[in-house]
């Protein structure tokens, strides 16, 4: 996944089960990376236009910030389903991190339309992954 839509997704994710400005530090915990790379990183995504970035206290999506944010759930999503129950695979959250933001959503919504039925989908509010903000 690259470095700018990890970030994206971690805050859509956290906006999702109800918190407010995410602070920097949590969401440098959630995307492995130092806390100064962190505010670099926010505050490039603050200059286009996807984040409102407040330093020391945290970020929230803007609302094309949240569309794109949304858009990485559902590729996140249907990737942790396909590499779970079609390849079984155990380290099926990490490697759908890696991927979502590479996977376009058309290629996203193909994918899902070929999963097995009884297959859920979680909210982005109850859904587990591996690096929780």
């Amino acid at each position: 996944m690259t470095g700018a839509s990890q970030y994206l997704l971690v805050l859509y994710v956290a906006e999702q089960r109800g918190s407010g400005p995410i602070p920097p530090g949590e969401v440098a915990d959630a995307v492995g990376r130092s806390p100064a790379a962190t505010t670099e990183m926010l505050q490039r995504l603050e200059r286009r236009g996807l984040v409102a970035h407040e330093p020391y206290e945290g970020a929230t999506l803007t609302p094309d910030g949240r569309e794109t944010g949304e858009d990485l759930y559902r590729s996140y999503a249907t990737l942790v389903r396909f590499f779970e129950t079609v390849l079984g695979l155990d380290d099926y959250e990490e490697n759908a991190m890696e991927l979502a933001g590479i996977v376009s959503p058309t290629v996203a919504d193909r994918l899902a339309s070929t999963l097995p039925l009884d297959a859920d989908t979680p909210s982005a509010a109850d859904h587990p992954w591996p690096h929780d903000p």
